[in-house]
């Protein structure tokens, strides 16, 4: 049931060719077009979207999506430092 009226507003509010980019978007990153779905239907219930959105349109919020969504990777090495008695090689 909650999935038919998401692809009823998504309908709605998404032109022909932005609505085949996210659902290429869906096979590839589930999570990041659950995302992006949970956006634009939050803009239209609010009445943030003014007619359908285009393909450059889905776009630029894929971009928003990303950058509120980015995780900054760092590598931390741990050095241990190693005992090395080299005494008994003295004799």
């Amino acid at each position: 049931r909650e999935a038919e009226i998401r692809n009823t507003i998504l309908a709605q509010v998404l032109d022909q060719a932005a609505r085949a980019r996210l659902s290429n978007l869906a096979l590839v990153k589930p999570g990041k077009a659950k995302a992006v779905e949970n956006y634009l239907i939050q803009m239209a219930r609010f009445g943030q979207l003014a007619g359908k959105v285009s393909e450059q349109g889905l776009i630029e919020i894929l971009e928003k999506v990303s950058q509120q969504t980015e995780k900054k990777t760092t590598v931390k090495f741990n050095r241990r430092k190693v005992l090395d008695s080299d005494e008994e090689d003295d004799y």
